[in-house]
């Protein structure tokens, strides 16, 4: 299935197998979500937070709820 939603902003945390993506919606709503890739395994890059279905009015917004839950993502934008 074909991604649908936009990259809005994304963060990665140190050595880059780890990251959380802020995402603007058809419906114009945003969400986010934390995503792990394992470079051993060539399947690419696939969700771990479980946040992606909650809706938030701006990105901004949502970057705010994902700093409260994601522990490393603090210290990755400081």
């Amino acid at each position: 299935m074909a991604h649908i939603n936009k990259v809005i902003r994304s963060i990665n945390l140190d050595g880059e197998t780890i990251c959380v993506d802020v995402f603007l919606r058809p419906d114009g709503t945003y969400g986010f979500d934390e995503f792990r890739c394992d470079p051993e395994d060539g399947r690419g890059w696939y969700g771990i937070g479980h946040h992606g279905l909650e809706e938030y009015p701006s990105a901004e917004a949502a970057l705010e709820q994902a700093r409260r839950v994601v522990g490393w993502l603090n210290d990755a934008i400081a």
